[in-house]
């Protein structure tokens, strides 16, 4: 059965992309303007089967306001795609480099590839989306304006990358999480990494005691990252992302810290995302 998830962005986007990687090229995608309208969506079951959301950039780092969402919403994360952001300078056919004028994309792609830009004198055009740019050239068969998004875009939007791959940083990468509802995600049989939400009491060396467990149970954690308790004073709760051998070894280890915090919640247990 096609599946249907809700992404941010736009078809053509690098949600689109990542949503790809993970449930197959026949996967239906419901374009969300921002990223609370994806958490809605997804936790739906009459709208959809799921979200795909950015959750850190290896250059920009974590996306703080989704961690927060992910927190008060009843979804379980059921796997990640690390994907590598490409950014491609785009025309309709038959244009040339000569007949530009102008470059639209959204101002983080635009930021990404200045040093590439700078070697041209054009007017730089900021827009809400990536995809939303391919698709405004392909519908107004424009000659003298580009656009700067991923190749999906240019393959959905008939484009021409006349210039692939122009960021700066060749090494940059996005995590996106697939979020379901409970009721709509099947556990991963070869399971091997786990995202945590944990917070502990206030007193001295309460988190030492949390993290030596976990170290101590051969448990590698690749993240660890704090967020404000509000309300509070001065307390703070853990995000923690642990890679593991097995269930079993998991388990353990859960068992073995869930007495050491005042809350413990596991937003779901899945296989490691690979690097595209």
């Amino acid at each position: 059965m096609q599946k249907k998830v809700s992404i941010q962005g736009y078809e053509g986007s690098f949600h689109q992309e990542a949503a790809r990687h993970f449930f197959g090229k026949d996967v239906e995608v419901i374009p969300c303007a921002n990223f609370r309208e994806v958490v809605k969506i997804a936790g739906n079951k009459k709208e959809s089967d799921g979200g795909v959301m950015a959750i850190e950039n290896s250059i920009a780092g974590s996306i703080l306001p989704n961690y927060n969402l992910l927190q008060k919403s009843n979804l379980r994360v059921a796997g990640e795609i690390y994907l590598q952001i490409r950014q491609n300078l785009m025309v309709n056919h038959g244009v040339t480099l000569a007949d530009i004028r102008e470059v639209h994309s959204h101002p983080m792609a635009i930021q990404q590839c200045l040093e590439w830009l700078d070697k041209y004198n054009w007017k730089l055009i900021e827009t809400e989306d990536t995809a939303l740019s391919a698709r405004h050239i392909q519908q107004h068969h424009s000659k003298h304006i580009a656009g700067i998004a991923s190749k999906l875009a240019a393959d959905l939007f008939n484009l021409h990358i006349i210039a692939p791959a122009i960021q700066t940083m060749k090494t940059n990468y996005t995590r996106f999480l697939i979020v379901q509802r409970e009721d709509g995600s099947e556990p991963a049989p070869d399971a091997n990494k786990a995202s945590v939400n944990f917070h502990t009491d206030h007193s001295r060396g309460s988190l030492a005691r949390v993290l030596t467990a976990i170290a101590q149970g051969g448990i590698n954690l690749s993240k660890l990252q704090s967020f404000p308790i509000p309300g509070s004073e001065w307390q703070y709760s853990f995000h923690a992302d642990m890679e593991f051998d097995s269930r079993e070894q998991f388990n353990e280890v859960i068992n073995t810290i869930r007495p050491l915090t005042a809350e413990l919640k596991v937003y779901g247990v899945y296989r490691k995302g690979k690097t595209l």
